[in-house]
């Protein structure tokens, strides 16, 4: 099952800590707006009720009627910013207009204590006002009055102060944002560099270790969280394990393979004895039969060797590819004639690759082996050595055999898989070419050689 990559933890990092820095922000500024104004309120409130106290005392009872004594230049103070402007009111009982501006609006249903400032929001030319009532009574009995004084003042200032106040506060507010925007990110980056760092140190040792079978070397961090060496300690524990039982694995496999070599190589020669001393058909036509099947176990237990040893650490050391190729091709043109197979050689003369002669030539065995088995009588078989990209060189096999369909190419390096029914072979052959070329750094290739032949072999680095 394909694992999806989910969301990146930076991005959920800073998602996380920078959302709520800017919904506090946003939160803030509402804040500050809706403090201005309230603070504005508050000063507005007291200037009107300082000023109703005022006003209510200039009205003074005289007789049956009342006399209010309110300078014409107090008047033009009170109404000289159009802006700003406090408007006022008397009335004498209360609601019964006497002095003033007419338009301002009576209080809210309320009971309204005498002697006692009420301040209420109303509207006066649709603008918004905020209004300060005082009811006052004079005299007693019969002559007791009742008069209402009305002082209002505009929103407007408030509201520009407020405003003011907000466009002041969101310069520096936002300054503020961004610089700890930049520090929250920074500080993130710098959190995820140990990560960044194990991710970096992985990748390092899988280049170095270019045998996929060999363990990577344990993880070191000199500095890291504790999260972080938590994590490593964990991938270290996983590494252990995982080469504990590759270990027990090659250890199995070449234990086994070196005991059971003894016992075949034994077997094989009792029944090479056995033919020759019997002369009747059934029992040496079984004795054949006998010799072919232990015959196939010694090579695949040969070739089981041949992996294990190909999978253990090895030294690699210059050589040239070329001369090696000629030298394995000499040591089968022998066992190709006797099959009536052409063997040769085609290539460069001098390549230069960094890797383990012996190694090189049982993978070239392997090649030249599998070639001449399957390939069949009267084919020709080459073994070619060439540059195939800046680089690398390659070594193949060539045949123009019955070959492989297209379709299972793919399958040829794969352990145990055999594209033919023709006994001889176990199907770990090419296998061990491809542990040999990842081995070496390099790679296996297969593909279609002509009509219906077959090109097999493996891609170096140059030295």
């Amino acid at each position: 099952m394909r694992q999806v990559p989910g969301v990146s933890l930076q991005r959920k990092l800073l998602l996380w800590l920078l959302l709520p820095q800017l919904v506090l922000w946003l939160s803030g500024g509402f804040l500050a707006w809706r403090i201005a104004l309230q603070n504005g309120e508050k000063g507005i409130d007291q200037t009107l009720t300082q000023s109703v106290r005022a006003l209510a005392r200039q009205i003074k009872p005289i007789g049956d009627g009342l006399l209010v004594d309110f300078p014409k230049a107090a008047q033009d103070i009170l109404e000289q910013d159009p802006a700003d402007r406090i408007t006022y009111m008397v009335s004498s009982p209360p609601g019964r207009f006497l002095l003033g501006n007419a338009q301002l609006p009576p209080p809210p249903p309320v009971n309204v204590l005498v002697d006692e400032p009420f301040l209420y929001h109303a509207r006066v030319d649709d603008r918004p006002v905020r209004v300060a009532l005082l009811d006052v009574n004079y005299g007693t009995g019969p002559t007791r009055q009742s008069l209402r004084v009305q002082v209002a003042q505009s929103l407007t200032v408030r509201e520009r102060i407020a405003h003011e106040l907000l466009e002041q506060l969101l310069l520096p507010m936002g300054m503020m944002g961004l610089v700890l925007s930049a520090l929250v990110y920074a500080g993130v980056l710098r959190g995820l560099q140990p990560l960044k760092r194990l991710e970096a140190q992985i990748k390092r040792a899988g280049k170095r270790n270019h045998n996929p079978a060999n363990p990577l070397p344990p993880i070191e961090l000199t500095s890291a969280p504790q999260e972080v060496y938590s994590l490593a300690s964990t991938i270290n524990g996983l590494l252990e394990a995982v080469a504990r039982g590759q270990q027990k694995e090659k250890r199995f496999l070449n234990d086994a393979a070196h005991q059971l070599r003894t016992p075949l190589a034994g077997l094989i020669g009792q029944t090479e004895l056995a033919l020759h001393e019997s002369h009747e058909p059934e029992v040496r036509e079984r004795l054949q039969k006998v010799l072919s099947a232990a015959e196939r176990s010694a090579h695949l237990v040969h070739q089981l060797l041949q992996l294990a040893r190909s999978e253990s650490s090895v030294v690699m050391e210059p050589l040239n590819l070329p001369q090696l190729a000629c030298e394995v091709a000499r040591d089968w043109t022998a066992k190709a004639l006797a099959a009536g197979i052409d063997l040769g050689y085609e290539g460069e003369e001098h390549l230069s690759v960094l890797g383990h002669p012996l190694l090189l030539r049982e993978a070239l065995n392997n090649l030249i082996d599998n070639a001449l088995h399957y390939a069949g009588h009267g084919a020709t078989v080459t073994v070619r050595v060439y540059i195939t990209a800046p680089g690398m060189a390659a070594l193949v096999v060539e045949d123009d055999g019955p070959g492989v369909p297209a379709a299972h190419l793919g399958d040829l390096f794969a352990r145990f898989w055999r594209g033919s029914d023709k006994p001889g072979g176990c199907g770990l052959g090419l296998s061990i070419v491809e542990e040999i070329a990842l081995r070496h750094g390099g790679e296996t290739v297969a593909e279609t050689a002509g009509p219906h032949g077959l090109r097999v072999g493996l891609r170096l680095p140059l030295a």
